[in-house]
């Protein structure tokens, strides 16, 4: 398996964080386009879900959690 750098690894995590940036919009304007009260509390859930997922890509690329800290430190 290849081993990428940091820097490298913060390529791929800004563009995910787009993408994720992307489907939380797409889900929070989905909310207003349906009737279903149901699906809205679906897709604003699944909107704070990733949310958490965007928080947890800033925590790696920061290294603000014990678990993405340096071993060598």
């Amino acid at each position: 398996m290849k081993t990428t750098s940091h820097s490298d690894s913060l390529h791929h995590t800004q563009k995910l964080k787009g993408m994720m940036h992307e489907l939380i919009d797409h889900l929070r304007a989905d909310v207003d386009r349906v009737s279903d009260p149901k699906a809205r509390a679906m897709f604003e859930t699944s909107a704070e879900v990733v949310i958490g997922l965007v928080k947890a890509f800033d925590d790696y690329e920061r290294k603000d959690e014990p678990a993405w800290k340096d071993d060598r430190t």
